[in-house]
């Protein structure tokens, strides 16, 4: 990049965070520029997440305005401009909105020497409450891998988040020598600083926010030690009967809905210690209670995974960022430990790209191991059993790089696609402090054909919330950003019936697909968006906004139908009403049939004998609600599966 292509990136960043001269804040939050905190560290950052063809077509975007002395323009002519490139067509809309996404996170989640963000006065945002981590130390040994490397051992697990980390535990819980390997890093408490930046960077797929190739569904899922179970919100639900029911009676899965399931779903409660006696309810709960209450709506109160004797409401609301209080019994603090206590090897940054298959069965991986200054050795893991364990959105594109799975590998995948709404209030919400979620709203949870809703509470990122809010100009931007102080953010997550799909490039890298067009998924979605605002409305909100461009927020007097009629002709999806997902399933799902599934009833491949799929690509449906719990139990069960076979 030019010198005149990062000044004409600046320009641009500024035109979606500007500098406004506001008399009684002449140093803060209204007279700082996104390019104050986003040009020193984030163009470089930026740049490095993005494809070789969208970063060239970024340039040529800053060549092209820069040619028409888009530094020297006015906000106002700005965003004339922007609105103009964006009307050429859907393609130049989608990018634009892209850059404008990240652009706002980068300026409101990055941190200057002092390890603030003069933007987050303007959120309500104090800050993180100990940026200083602890002195902890890390207790599982991992493997340092400094030259090519072959190991031999009984299995071989691909990823180690609340999947993988299971069957490694039961795996040498029962006397096999069992090896783990993980893309990411190992983090623990001592490296958690609270900051968002930082932790996208280290703790989430692909940098953080990722949005599908077809820009629908925005993805967020975890990429360390520990999976996402390092960054989730500790919310640990048990698997819903009904959903149990149709896995065993319309996929094969038998036994899933008796006790033998519920044994397996308790000893996974047990293990990760959930229970309600940290639920706290910060200001968005409380109204999310009154606003459903009023209603006559069902609300419970959540099960976290968070030990009492460490839990602290003031950093409960960044584990998302790594809990540094090591309160959160997540896969690196519990099945792992047992894991590594009784004998299994670890690797870390370690990138599997193939399965190993000798006489028609598994016989081991291969990949490569990146140090943390960038040396790169290949490695091997030598073993008869080979468990896919990374993620939905990763596990196909393993299966695909090696020629196993049969026809439907990367079909069906399922997101719980997401949306928010905001509802401001008279007094100051406190969304930063507390459980990020301590309560879900399961009204709707079937309300047509077995499918629908929840909601409940969301993560305090200021990145996030600024990239999140609608944008139609850049005061209005910071506008809507000053009342966060004042906001509840609530979340619909839909029961997704349709799908999408996982398919690797050129590189064998996974792209993802959904194309969010099944219409009883849009309809589950829309009345989700709908209940929310409803319960915003009833517990007094002043005014409710929507992640949507082009439609204002409704405020207190307004008829509240009418603002809905408006979002009704919104489009879901790329260019309408904004949705994401940090629950991804379904890819390489369990079932009877061959022609419709990619493993058996207990996970083992159908075409490929000692391959087995452990994580929550192996659901043969959305869950319906937050996955974590129902994968863990179903690793249990696949575990078990393999002790069985192999002893």
């Amino acid at each position: 990049m030019d010198d005149r292509q990062r000044s004409t990136l600046r320009a641009l960043v500024d035109t979606f965070v500007p500098a406004i001269e506001r008399d009684e804040d002449p140093n803060g939050f209204w007279a700082t520029p996104g390019s104050a905190v986003f040009a020193d560290i984030g163009v470089e950052l930026y740049l490095s997440t993005l494809p070789e063809e969208l970063s060239a077509g970024l340039l040529q975007l800053l060549d092209g305005l820069g040619q028409f002395g888009f530094v020297h323009q006015s906000q106002a002519l700005r965003e004339i401009t922007l609105r103009s490139m964006q009307a050429t067509g859907p393609a130049a809309a989608m990018g634009l909105d892209a850059f404008r996404q990240l652009a706002t996170l980068i300026s409101y989640s990055a941190v200057d020497d002092s390890g603030g963000n003069p933007l987050w006065a303007g959120l309500g945002y104090p800050g993180p409450p100990n940026p200083t981590p602890p002195d902890v130390a890390k207790t599982l040994p991992v493997l340092d891998v400094d030259g090519p490397t072959e190991l031999d051992a009984d299995a071989v697990i691909v990823g180690s988040g609340s999947g993988g980390a299971v069957i490694a535990a039961e795996l040498t819980a029962a006397g096999l020598d069992v090896v783990v390997v993980e893309a990411g890093g190992y983090f623990n408490e001592a490296d958690f600083n609270q900051q968002e930046m930082w932790a996208w960077q280290n703790l989430y797929y692909r940098s953080g926010p990722t949005p599908t190739a077809d820009g629908n569904v925005t993805l967020l899922a975890g990429r360390s030690l520990g999976g996402g179970t390092t960054v989730n919100w500790s919310n640990s639900v048990p698997p819903r009967d009904d959903v149990r029911k149709r896995w065993e009676d319309e996929h094969g899965l038998d036994g899933l809905a008796g006790p033998d399931f519920d044994a397996h779903i308790d000893a996974v409660m047990t293990r990760i210690g959930a229970t309600e006696e940290c639920s706290d309810h910060n200001g968005p709960h409380q109204r999310m209670i009154e606003g459903a209450e009023a209603l006559g709506w069902k609300v419970r109160r959540a099960r976290l995974n968070l030990d009492p004797e460490r839990y602290d409401a003031r950093a409960a609301g960044h584990t998302g960022y790594g809990d540094q209080t090591g309160a959160k019994q997540g896969a690196y603090k519990t099945w792992l430990q047992d894991a590594a206590d009784a004998g299994a090897t670890l690797l870390v940054g370690t990138a599997v790209e193939h399965i190993l298959v000798e006489d028609g069965r598994a016989a081991g991986v291969t990949g490569t191991a990146t140090s943390a200054f960038g040396e790169q050795h290949e490695v091997t893991v030598r073993a008869p059993v080979v468990v896919a364990a990374c993620g939905a959105l990763e596990t196909p594109a393993l299966l695909l790089r090696s020629g196993l799975g049969g026809p439907v590998v990367g079909h069906h995948l399922t997101l719980h696609p997401t949306g928010a709404i905001f509802g401001t209030y008279a007094e100051e919400q406190h969304a930063w402090w507390g459980p990020v979620q301590s309560a879900i709203l399961h009204e709707f949870d079937a309300v047509e054909d077995g499918h629908g809703f929840i909601i409940e509470g969301t993560h305090f990122n200021p990145g996030l919330t600024g990239s999140a809010v609608p944008w139609n100009s850049g005061e209005g931007h910071k506008e809507l950003l000053s009342q966060t102080p004042r906001s509840a953010t609530l979340i619909h997550l839909t029961q997704d019936r349709g799908g999408g799909q996982v398919v690797i490039d050129g590189d064998g890298q996974a792209m993802h697909l959904y194309p969010f067009d099944d219409d009883l998924d849009v309809r589950n979605f829309r009345r989700g968006l709908e209940a929310t605002a409803r319960i915003h409305e009833a517990a007094g909100a002043e005014q409710i906004a929507c992640l949507v461009p082009g439609v204002e927020p409704w405020q207190r007097g307004e008829d509240l139908e009418a603002w809905l009629d408006a979002l009704r002709v919104v489009p879901v999806g790329a260019g309408g009403l904004a949705a994401f997902s940090a629950h991804q399933m379904g890819t390489a799902r369990m079932g009877a049939d061959p022609a419709d599934s990619v493993a058996d009833a207990v996970g083992q491949l159908h075409d490929t004998p000692g391959v087995w799929v452990g994580d929550t690509s192996a659901f043969p449906t959305s869950s319906g609600v937050n996955p974590m719990v129902t994968c863990m139990s179903l690793a249990r069960r696949t575990a078990h599966a393999i002790v069985a076979e192999t002893l």
